[in-house]
């Protein structure tokens, strides 16, 4: 069998993992594309023998690079979802995790050139619009990976990376309440319907009869939540305006309830037909932004910090992650921007390989 060899580079981004190209690399077609990626991942086995994912959705994520032609911008980043057992491949959403890999990426890529002890990237999400401004650790203009940062999920420490999201409102649908009201009741089921950096579905656990700081092999082992959730999120997806979604990953799905270990609050993310393990970076924006909104599910649940930029510290299964946000609250709340401290490192480069009769290459 004759294959294509494609250079990549593959990093962990924040508490995701994943295939990093050059989209100059890869086939212009979307449908070709999405079976190259399928290919390179393995999807379609439990365990993506065939391929280079991990057997679960963080680890089937890809980023696709390229010089922007955006003027704000200096690189484009175009995401993909590929799904761990099904060959499916949304073109839909972004992920937060796999951009924090973006601005190290670039300048593996020669996408970016590093200046000084720190290189500040402009990035511009492709899938979504989303303005992102990265400060990668570059000193005497060489990138690296060595630093004293941690984030819960992820063992050891590593480079800080600072993210800064702006644009992220109304990313996906064009309205930060996309059924234009704070709360919807579906299937006797209170949830607030909320697009900040990615579509979402957020309830109360304990309308489900969770307490919301269950683990994520406790809640998957969950069926009947399952099954629920999943329904609640398919008829959400429809009043959201984003059609049948029974096949998309988007709109994500969330639970809060209070916090217990200091935080601001508690939540649980789903990806949205398993849980996430930690915590994914768009929805802790969303979820943050949730929890500030007066009116949301989330009254009740936290005291609401007042000043801004505020400080969202999110309890969630593997630790905590911190949203700092800067808002206004003309009119209930508005979201100006959101930063977060992520890492990321360089596993491996080289050639991934896929069948030829998938796509012969260039």
């Amino acid at each position: 069998m004759k294959q294509t060899g494609i250079p990549f580079i593959f990093m962990r981004g924040g508490t995701s993992r994943g295939p990093y190209f050059n989209r100059a690399d890869l086939p212009e077609d979307r449908e070709i594309l999405a079976e190259v990626l399928i290919a390179a991942v393995g999807s379609g086995h439990p365990l993506n023998i065939d391929g280079i994912g991990g057997g679960a959705a963080v680890t089937t994520k890809v980023a696709m690079l390229s010089r922007s032609e955006d003027d704000w911008a200096d690189v484009d980043y175009f995401f993909a979802q590929v799904s761990v057992e099904d060959r499916l491949v949304d073109f839909k959403p972004t992920c937060g995790n796999i951009l924090s890999g973006v601005g190290p990426a670039a300048i593996e890529m020669g996408l970016v050139e590093p200046l000084g002890d720190e290189t500040e990237i402009r990035i511009r999400a492709v899938n979504t619009g989303a303005r992102v401004v990265a400060k990668v650790q570059t000193p005497n203009g060489v990138l690296d990976y060595q630093g004293d940062a941690a984030i819960a999920g992820v063992p050891g420490t590593a480079a800080p990376i600072a993210l800064n999201f702006m644009g992220v409102v109304g990313s996906s649908t064009g309205a930060f309440l996309p059924t234009d009201t704070l709360r919807d009741e579906i299937d006797g089921i209170e949830v607030t319907c909320m697009d900040v950096a990615m579509p979402m579905v957020i309830a109360r656990a304990s309308d489900f009869g969770l307490t919301g700081h269950e683990s994520a092999a406790e809640l998957d082992a969950d069926k009947g939540f399952f099954a629920l959730m999943e329904a609640v999120r398919t008829k959400a997806g429809a009043l959201m305006g984003m059609g049948d979604v029974s096949k998309s990953v988007t709109p994500k799905f969330g639970l809060l309830a209070p916090a217990k270990e200091g935080g601001t609050i508690a939540a649980r993310y789903f990806m949205p037909w398993n849980t996430h393990p930690s915590m994914a970076v768009t929805g802790s924006q969303c979820l943050a932004s949730c929890a500030l909104t007066p009116g949301t599910i989330a009254d009740g649940l936290l005291e609401r910090p007042t000043e801004s930029p505020a400080n969202v510290v999110i309890e969630h299964a593997s630790g905590t992650i911190e949203v700092l946000v800067d808002f206004a609250k003309n009119n209930g709340f508005s979201l100006n921007s959101a930063g977060l401290l992520r890492t990321a490192r360089k596993l491996a480069d080289g050639k991934i390989y896929v069948p030829s009769h998938i796509w012969e290459g260039k």
